[in-house]
């Protein structure tokens, strides 16, 4: 089977930028067959012009259903457009029969389509999102959702045929169109995996019988006599590594396993020992605290890389390749400008590849952050 086409082009002009990739379009759709699925990513500062990009894309290829979103970046090949006017498109020919699109004005389910996986673009502020995203996912035969929240620093919007401003959409497949997919955490644990005693909400009273700031400190090799503005300091470049009741905990010495939610340590009382974590917790979930760090990242990039490249080569190949990274990564986290995307596009060889910086990634029903989600079309 034919691989997917693909086409990137950046310019302060959305017109001329958008006329350079239906030239690497076309002549890439000479000798496939008809394209029937597209991706479209249009980084923010393009907002404006993203109603007029959508129709241009919907007149030019009519028979086409278009799907993705805006994000502070974009990507495809080796290249990132990270806070830079830039378009990354991709097409596919898969049967009309085998994928759904949908969003929140035409929702899953009312067909009698039996969804496999499901690629979900979303808006972070959209209300009860980590419940949609599980009912979206117990619509799967395999509960397995991928994708990213939009890093828009303007307007959140999803494009689902139509552009639309917040919300849920995004294009489901059937078993049909196998997919593989990764994560690949951002941290690394900097102490022991301790074990939530008792929360309230997002406050962090007690882990493995002791107070929470009192394990943090331990963690951090910090001193008890620490003053207050060091303290916050270093709390503030901490996250906490967290681990549902019930989720996989296996990874290899110290590394998160692929289930691991990354969240913000927001605030600290120093009298009562109470940290104040970015996520509802509760009793029984695993913690441990992290740092993101650049080399571990790259390591484990590569690795997740390697895996699901080698699971493709199994079953055939890959057509098409879809990295969704946080808009926390990206080049500058890795050292240089479109660094992140120039491993992916090395390790995993000539492939289409097309993506963009999210802020908040989705693999089954979670939300992750700091996290890059690697999903290829085998």
């Amino acid at each position: 089977m034919s691989q997917f086409s693909f086409a990137h082009a950046g310019n302060t002009d959305w017109q001329a930028a958008l006329g350079s990739c239906w030239s690497q379009l076309h002549a890439q759709l000479a000798d496939k067959p008809p394209p029937t699925l597209g991706w479209c990513y249009l980084s923010d500062r393009y907002t404006g012009a993203a109603g007029n990009i959508m129709e241009a894309l919907k007149a030019g290829l009519p028979a086409v259903r278009w799907v993705g979103t805006i994000g502070v970046g974009v990507a495809a090949d080796d290249v990132e457009y990270f806070d830079a006017p830039g378009i990354a498109l991709m097409l596919a020919d898969i049967p009309p029969d085998d994928f759904r699109v949908f969003s929140d004005l035409a929702p899953l389910g009312t067909d009698g389509f039996e969804p496999f996986t499901a690629l979900v673009h979303a808006d972070g502020g959209t209300p009860d999102l980590p419940e949609r995203l599980k009912s979206l996912a117990g619509q799967t035969l395999t509960g397995y959702l991928f994708g990213g929240l939009s890093s828009a620093r303007n307007q959140p919007l999803l494009f689902a045929d139509d552009v639309m401003l917040g919300g849920v959409s995004g294009v489901a497949f059937g078993p049909e169109v196998p997919v593989l997919s990764r994560v690949t955490q951002g941290c690394q644990p900097i102490g022991p995996k301790r074990t939530i005693d008792r929360a309230e909400a997002s406050y962090l009273v007690t882990l493995d019988g002791g107070r929470a700031l009192d394990c943090a400190m331990e963690d951090l090799g910090l001193p008890a006599d620490i003053p207050d503005e060091q303290l916050r300091l270093e709390l503030g470049q901490t996250l906490a590594g967290l681990i549902a009741p019930g989720e996989d905990t296996s990874s290899a010495p110290g590394r998160f396993g692929t289930d691991t939610q990354v969240r913000h340590l927001l605030g600290v009382g120093r009298k009562a020992g109470v940290l104040v974590v970015a996520e509802q917790l509760e009793a029984g979930t695993r913690l441990a605290f992290c740092k993101r760090n650049a080399e571990a990242a790259r390591h484990d990039l590569l690795r997740i890389v390697a895996e699901v490249k080698a699971q493709a080569e199994a079953a055939g190949g890959a057509r098409g390749a879809l990295y969704v990274s946080c808009s926390g990564r990206g080049g500058p986290h890795f050292g240089a400008p479109n660094a992140e995307f120039a491993m992916v596009r090395e390790a995993l060889g000539p492939v289409p590849l097309v993506g963009f910086f999210a802020g908040g990634e989705i693999a089954r029903h979670h939300l992750y952050g700091y996290t890059g989600v690697l999903t290829l079309f085998a």
